[in-house]
């Protein structure tokens, strides 16, 4: 299977109707399906600024973190983590979607004409980014931040 096929397998199977979802995605002009958090991953979102530079923080660190969500206008970003990790997140200006939540996931190896779209697509091995790490980098991107703003 290639990684565009095998990535859609592992979002469509959190969905109550996998065929459903992909049928969405495939006739859905934005190309995105709502799909629920919490049951193979939680996603932490974080606003645009702090995210890029989070990421940047975790790709010197890591070959390939987790998949990485950027909405509308690179306003905010979401990081797929383990599921249960938004029920424990604690973090002022972070936003959670776990259980009992759905966010929008565009189709995968696919550019979606607006909207939502994928910095680091899933590969289809269920590989996510591990929260503490996330959070490490979360902390030296806020003072790699703040250092840039008081400059």
């Amino acid at each position: 299977m290639t990684g565009a096929k095998t990535a859609v397998e592992w979002l469509a199977s959190v969905a109550p109707d996998p065929d459903a979802c992909r049928w969405e995605w495939e006739r859905n002009p934005l190309g995105v399906a709502l799909l629920p958090a919490g049951s193979a991953w939680d996603v932490l979102i974080l606003p645009g600024a702090l995210g890029y530079a989070t990421l940047d923080v975790l790709t010197r660190v890591l070959d390939r973190p987790g998949p990485v969500l950027v909405d509308f206008g690179d306003a905010r970003m979401g990081f797929f983590v383990p599921p249960g990790t938004a029920a424990r997140w604690l973090g002022t200006g972070i936003r959670t979607a776990g259980a009992g939540t759905w966010i929008v996931v565009p189709y995968p190896g696919r550019s979606s004409p607006g909207g939502v779209r994928w910095l680091v697509p899933p590969d289809g091995s269920g590989m996510l980014t591990d929260p503490a790490l996330l959070e490490l980098a979360m902390h030296e991107a806020a003072a790699a931040l703040a250092t840039e703003n008081d400059g």
